[in-house]
């Protein structure tokens, strides 16, 4: 059997895609369920967080198990299988391992270095126990995941390199700001009860915010947090709960709200966040022409709209002289700016058809190629090209109109925002449309993803990866001596077999064989066994955990004549042990 994993994150897809492909609690278990009961695989474990979606399982074969994991994943994420497939990612045996030991060091967060994830790690092996679909494999592997991650916390200053995803996101909303001096004496609002929105309330308790309330679905997990918020002896924060109908009293009073859900649609819509800043402000809050600011962290400063006006063309080369200083030319050249080309659209502006013609001409001529030479500027040919173009054009319309640079727009000042907003759900739980919104600060998990640095330090990240490097070795060597375990025991139990054959054909020849005898010779013969059977069992377990060892478990099977069943029926034994075992 061998390890894959099928799965999609922010590395690998937009955030429109991952918000679709998205999986409540129900369809994780009957996705665990159905790829258990699928043919290529016996295990299986679902990690679905905000930013990724992956499933695990021990298969017995790469091809049909890769089709069937992802035919598993379009089918329970509801997007189409054609449409999801470009961003999917397939790590197979030690890769996989890999992938998985870097996701619990928070080096494939968006926020490197974050710690949640190790939760999620931990939530996702519960659950697999839970529902039997975690075997000896993935028992051993997210265990071993989970060892890794805190070991990664404690040696380096990973933790330094990258915050909680609410963290990271209260930064952006304080543009730069100190998130304590920022956040000081506002009201907060939290929607959602669940672990990330108890984080974010306790973010926001222990950086000083005045109030905070929790709105929830379930009243009384609204009631719990606030009841923890408010006895807690790191904060001194007034903290109490509403139900999720008071949302939006609330919001017209909050100064921060932070929204986190499992809710399939929008909780706060533009329409609702709009009326709520224009009831507070008293002043219309879309934005002119609709145009969204770059990103909830730099949402100060509207675009800047040029005047939709035909533009000059330069001189491709050096200034062009003076008006009147081309020799010969048939063109009354004294309106013609200094700088622009006597040869260009700008020159002939306004011209008709005839003189036009009659410029083309001379253009092509050897003075003038003589003097784009000289002034390194390109061949007179495409402007005599460019020019017998804009004589037919005058040909039909009459004249060429004239040109003129645009004017420069005076940038529309954006309102500072009297709301700040922080939606950390997937899918999104605030509206999009938000973004266009005057007088708000929308930031969410695609803002996040704009903005986050993948290495902010460099010499923790690389300690990390070497430790992950050595993990995946350790991890890989272990599995592969596990491997050739149930043959070992399998030789061990037909040695035990010989032996009692032979003690028991012994007492049938010497029927008057007293106890104490009896008993020295058995003992005599087992040791004799063991002590052939030592080295090479020994040995085989070592040469096993070394890469390519796996030959060695179908030697010693040749080799001694064991019967496949029972090296078969070991492996289910310690399989069967290690799903009924409880959480890490």
């Amino acid at each position: 059997m061998s390890l894959l994993v099928v799965g999609l994150s922010h590395r690998s897809a937009p955030v429109s895609v991952l918000e679709r492909a998205s999986l409540n609690a129900d369809a994780q278990l009957k996705l665990l369920q159905d790829t258990v009961a699928a043919e290529p695989a016996t295990e299986a474990a679902v990690l679905a967080t905000c930013n990724r979606i992956e499933l695990y399982a021990d298969v017995d074969k790469f091809h049909a198990g890769v089709a069937e994991l992802s035919t598993l994943l379009a089918q329970h994420s509801g997007v189409g299988l054609e449409e999801l497939t470009p961003y999917l990612y397939v790590h197979y045996e030690d890769r996989a391992v890999h992938h998985l030991f870097s996701v619990a060091c928070g080096l494939d967060s968006m926020v490197v270095g974050e710690g949640q994830i190790l939760g999620q790690i931990k939530d996702a092996l519960a659950r697999a126990q839970e529902l039997n679909t975690a075997g000896r494999l993935l028992n051993d592997l997210f265990q071993q995941a989970l060892r890794v991650g805190k070991r990664a916390h404690s040696e380096t200053g990973i933790d330094r390199a990258g915050q909680s995803l609410v963290t990271f996101g209260l930064e952006q909303l304080a543009a730069g700001a100190d998130v304590r001096t920022w956040v000081r004496g506002r009201k907060a609002l939290v929607i959602g009860a669940g672990s990330m929105s108890s984080l974010a309330a306790a973010t926001l308790a222990r950086a000083g915010v005045a109030e905070i309330v929790v709105a929830n679905r379930t009243f009384e997990r609204a009631e719990r947090l606030a009841r923890i918020l408010t006895e807690g002896d790191d904060t001194d924060v007034l903290a109490r709960a509403v139900p999720m109908d008071a949302v939006p009293d609330e919001l017209t009073r909050a100064d921060v709200a932070v929204s986190c859900t499992g809710a399939t649609g929008l909780v706060l819509t533009a329409d609702a966040v709009a009326a709520t800043v224009e009831g507070r402000a008293g002043t219309p809050v879309a934005e002119p022409d609709g145009v969204r600011a770059a990103d909830g962290a730099h949402a100060g400063v509207v675009r800047e709209r040029a005047v939709r006006e035909p533009v000059v063309r330069e001189a491709p080369g050096t200034p062009a002289p003076a008006a009147g200083a081309d020799e010969n030319c048939p063109l009354d050249l004294s309106p013609v700016p200094t700088g622009f080309s006597v040869m260009g659209e700008a020159a002939v502006a306004g011209m008709d058809a005839a003189t036009l013609e009659q410029h083309g001409a001379w253009a092509a001529g050897g003075a003038a190629a003589d003097r784009s030479r000289e002034a390194g500027r390109p061949s007179p040919g495409a402007d005599a090209e460019l020019i017998a173009a804009l004589a037919a054009t005058a040909a039909s319309v009459g004249r060429i109109p004239e040109r003129r640079r645009p004017e420069p727009v005076a940038e529309v000042p954006r309102p500072q925002p009297v709301l700040f907003l922080l939606d950390l759900a997937m899918p999104r739980d605030i509206d999009a449309a938000v973004h266009r919104l005057a007088g708000v600060r929308l930031v969410d998990i695609e803002s996040l993803a704009d903005v986050s640095a993948d290495a902010p330090m460099a010499a923790d990240v690389d300690m990390v990866r070497r430790i992950v490097a050595d993990e995946v070795a350790a991890f890989g060597a272990a599995q592969r001596a596990a491997h050739i375990t149930p043959t070992v025991v399998a030789l061990r139990s037909m040695a035990a077999e010989v032996v009692a054959g032979e003690v028991a054909r012994l007492e049938g020849r010497l029927p008057g064989l007293d106890d104490k005898h009896r008993a020295e010779i058995t003992q005599t013969v087992k040791r004799v066994v063991d002590k052939l059977l030592h080295a090479p069992t020994v040995r085989v377990k070592q040469l096993a955990a070394e890469p390519g060892g796996a030959g060695y478990a179908d030697a010693l099977r040749t080799l001694f004549d064991l019967d496949p069943e029972t090296v078969a029926s070991v492996s289910r034994a310690e399989n069967s042990t290690e799903k009924n075992r409880g959480p890490a």
